[in-house]
């Protein structure tokens, strides 16, 4: 009865090149002898599982190197990176018209106009910084200092103007400018470089 039984195997295997070689593992195991003969189909099962297994790896590398091989589109990536630059550009362009900077910068008396001091619109810097003391250069019209002021009357009392008061002449067309460890009083258009003494920069409009 084994006999016939390989002989009816063997008749399958012919007739299909590629059995499935879990259904070999359910035929029934003959009641006596054929044991050499279901080990050898035991056999063959695991090596056509191998090669089941070997073309399913090798159809999905196939189907990952497609994928790469693809040809993306890239035709709309110069556009966003276009319009991210130009966007940077404006907010980069708005930046620069809040944080204008003298050049050169100017004092002046109480009847020259503040803003932005440049070679063709001379302005006076009301933006003053000391890089000194750290202190920011304050500046009241029609004032000077009294000649009597010293160092340690600006380190006490800056910026408070009740107190700076105490030393101020009310005089018409001056300007009177002042940090923590500096002080100037001026009548006219002046070029803040020629007074090197001084070490204020224009902290930005």
């Amino acid at each position: 009865m084994a006999k016939g039984l390989d002989e009816l195997l063997d008749e399958v295997e012919s007739k299909f090149c590629r059995p499935d070689p879990l259904s070999l593992d359910k035929v029934e195991r003959p009641r006596g002898g054929g044991i050499l003969s279901n080990d050898r189909h035991r056999g063959e099962a695991k090596e056509n599982l191998r090669s089941t297994e070997t073309f399913k790896k090798e159809d999905d590398l196939g189907s990952l190197i497609n994928e790469i091989f693809e040809e993306p589109n890239f035709d709309k990536k110069p556009f966003k990176l276009k319009s991210k630059s130009s966007g940077n550009t404006s907010v980069r362009a708005s930046i620069q018209d809040l944080g204008k900077s003298c050049s050169p910068v100017y004092l002046g008396g109480s009847t020259a106009p503040c803003g932005v001091g440049t070679t063709t619109s001379q302005r006076a810097c009301d933006h003053l910084r000391c890089i000194a003391c750290d202190f920011w250069v304050v500046s009241y019209d029609d004032y000077m200092w009294d000649k009597s002021c010293d160092y340690l009357f600006f380190r006490n009392n800056m910026p408070e103007f009740h107190k700076l008061k105490t030393k101020m002449v009310k005089k018409k067309g001056t300007r009177a400018y002042a940090c923590q460890c500096n002080w100037r009083t001026v009548e006219e258009l002046t070029d803040l470089q020629t007074d090197h003494q001084l070490r204020w920069v224009c902290g930005k409009h």
